[in-house]
């Protein structure tokens, strides 16, 4: 059946069917499911005033546009529910437990440590590690996720907790969320001498929102002014409750740097578990995790720090998370010891990926690399697709003139030490808010030193690579200086977001704002075959300045907009002219009478706030 005119093309109309589609569809993948020609799809939707390409991914409000115009109902389908798709093509699937109560086995709790920057979470972790990692951070900020497992002893048992170790910079939200998806409980680490301050906030809406439960360490208690029941207090208004009070929240007062009460911290956590969670996961089962973190390593390559969640993981199990596959080779645990199977709870180094997996990405293992490299290509395909359509700048009719003009856009290639830490880096660059009038795109992004490629990529785009914790490699500084390619290394990350955003407001536009130096009233006109019409003038107020942009004013009305060509004092040639004085002035415009007013007034750059 054919369709009334769609943006005056005919086409296969439909009767409210639904078409799934997978985000980053192309016109083609649309057509191909009605059975439809791409180009009258490319035609179609050019009328209706957008341009597109039949292969070119597409946003996901354009799709469902034109599926509304041809009486189709177009369901994007979400990146959650398409990679479920994908692995149940594979027979697979992540996030459940094989076998029945039986097979279940009680497993150890995985912990976050969440709070202000400053506030001790690292001293504390440290604390309990026994070991010190803050001094090798920049700034004493921790840049990056770690896991490892510590040992406690509750009621004359030896109960083993997990901790992943998230950063404490605000910019790294997004790592700190991936963090309380894959925890069980968080402990909030709360200054008592400080109070709750926007990032404790900001900590308890992401465990919060994440469904975990939350422990209340009040750190600092040795300092002078430190005041653990204000802390109480002040958490109620988040719902934080303490046992003393009528609720079920756990407040335990330490101090990280005495070591004051960690063993008490820690009994708390497993009693929080015990009471509260089910805490059990089949250990017999093809291992199934999360990726807390990766890099890619000069000596060892891709390195990822992977949380099993179920199953045991073994070496020589063929795996892939996210778009990222390969057979683990290798497993060292937090003290750099190699291990031969990593059980439910149990943070491990996995070394044996073909890539470096993204922060937050699922473990899996699988029957054979085969499969593996098949879900990973699909993955890394459909990412691609989604990823374009998301870049991709919609251009309509009506913004085609201005589109064809230049626009300021600052490109951008982030190169870091890890996958997190460049995911974090892209999303709060990505969050500068300046102007619509320039755009930051980020048109690559990985894990490792800077290469020759990315130079050779950012040369052609004219783009500026930004080196998270990693220099340049080989001859790339060479061929980066011989190119005129900016590379700009940092190793804290508001660093970075400072200097890209006043490059981005570099890129503005300036604003003009008109002020007016003088007025001078035409007393006298005297003809010149040379050079015209001589306007004789008294200043009348401000100055007057040669070569100043004038209006020549006469009965309130403006005559012309012209400048100031020649300025005289007397027989002499002038820069200037201030009030109450005398001058002859010939202006860009030459008709001209007595009591004519002319305005003089010059165009000043307005800063920007």
């Amino acid at each position: 059946m054919q369709a009334p005119a769609v943006g005056g093309v005919r086409l296969p109309r439909g009767n409210g069917e639904i078409i799934r589609l997978a985000r980053g569809a192309s016109l083609s993948d649309f057509a191909e499911k009605i059975n439809a020609n791409p180009a009258s799809l490319v035609q179609a939707l050019f009328n209706l005033g957008e341009m597109v390409t039949a292969t070119q991914s597409v946003n996901d409000e354009t799709l469902e546009l034109l599926g509304s115009e041809m009486n189709y109902v177009v369901h994007v389908v979400s990146p959650e529910d398409e990679d479920r798709e994908l692995l149940e093509s594979f027979d697979l699937t992540y996030g459940e437990d094989e076998g029945d109560e039986s097979d279940l086995q009680v497993r150890p709790p995985v912990v976050t440590v969440m709070g202000h920057v400053d506030h001790g979470k690292t001293r504390l972790l440290d604390t309990i590690r026994q070991a010190n990692v803050r001094e090798g951070e920049a700034g004493g900020i921790t840049q990056h996720i770690g896991a490892y497992q510590v040992l406690s002893h509750v009621n004359g048992e030896d109960r083993l907790i997990t901790f992943i170790d998230t950063p404490g910079h605000e910019a790294f939200t997004a790592m700190r969320a991936r963090g309380a998806k894959a925890t069980d409980i968080a402990i909030l680490v709360v200054a008592a001498d400080d109070g709750v301050m926007p990032q404790t906030v900001e900590a308890i809406n992401h465990a919060q929102a994440a469904d975990v439960p939350i422990v209340v360490a009040v750190n600092k208690i040795d300092k002078e002014g430190a005041n653990p029941d204000k802390i109480r207090q002040q958490l109620t208004e988040y719902g934080l409750v303490t046992e003393e009070y009528g609720g079920d929240t756990m407040f335990v007062d330490i101090s990280a740097k005495q070591g004051t009460n960690i063993e008490a911290l820690l009994e708390a956590v497993v009693l929080t578990a015990d009471a509260s969670l089910d805490l059990r996961a089949n250990p017999d089962m093809d291992a199934q995790g999360v990726a807390i973190e990766a890099h890619l390593d000069r000596g060892r390559g891709p390195v990822a720090t992977v949380l099993i969640q179920r199953g045991t993981l073994r070496v020589g199990d063929s795996i892939v998370a996210g778009d990222a596959y390969g057979r683990v080779r290798r497993m060292v645990d937090e003290h750099g010891a190699d291990i031969d199977a990593a059980l439910p709870s149990r943070p491990v180094q996995v070394i044996g990926f073909t890539s470096v997996p993204g922060a937050g990405d699922n473990l899996l293992v699988v029957e054979e690399d085969r499969i593996a490299r098949q879900i990973a290509d699909r993955r890394n395909a459909r990412k691609r697709n989604a990823l374009a359509a998301r870049s991709r700048k919609r251009i309509s009719l009506e913004d085609l003139d201005a589109a064809l003009k230049e626009t300021s856009e600052l490109n951008l290639i982030l190169k870091g030490d890890n996958s997190g830490t460049v995911e974090a880096l892209e999303e709060a660059l990505l969050g500068i808010e300046i102007s619509d009038e320039v755009r930051l795109r980020v048109i690559d992004r990985g894990v490792g030193g800077v290469t020759e490629t990315n130079v050779n990529l950012a040369s052609a785009s004219n783009a500026i690579i930004i080196g998270f914790n990693v220099r340049a490699e080989g001859k790339a500084t060479e061929l980066a200086n011989r190119e005129g390619v900016d590379i700009r290394y940092y190793s804290v990350i508001y660093q970075a977001i400072d200097e890209i955003e006043k490059a981005l407001k570099g890129l503005l536009k300036p604003i003009y704002e008109e002020v007016e130096l003088g007025r001078a009233e035409i007393r006298q006109v005297f003809r010149s075959s040379k050079f015209g019409n001589i306007a004789g003038c008294w200043i009348t107020s401000g100055s007057v300045k040669r070569n100043a942009k004038a209006r020549l004013i006469r009965d309130n009305v403006v005559i012309s907009d012209t400048s100031i060509q020649s300025l005289r004092r007397e027989k002499d040639d002038a820069t200037e002219v201030r009030e109450g004085y005398e001058c002859g002035i010939t202006l860009g415009y030459n008709d001209i009478k007595e009591g004519d007013i002319i305005e003089a007034y010059e165009l000043r750059e307005k800063p920007r706030d």
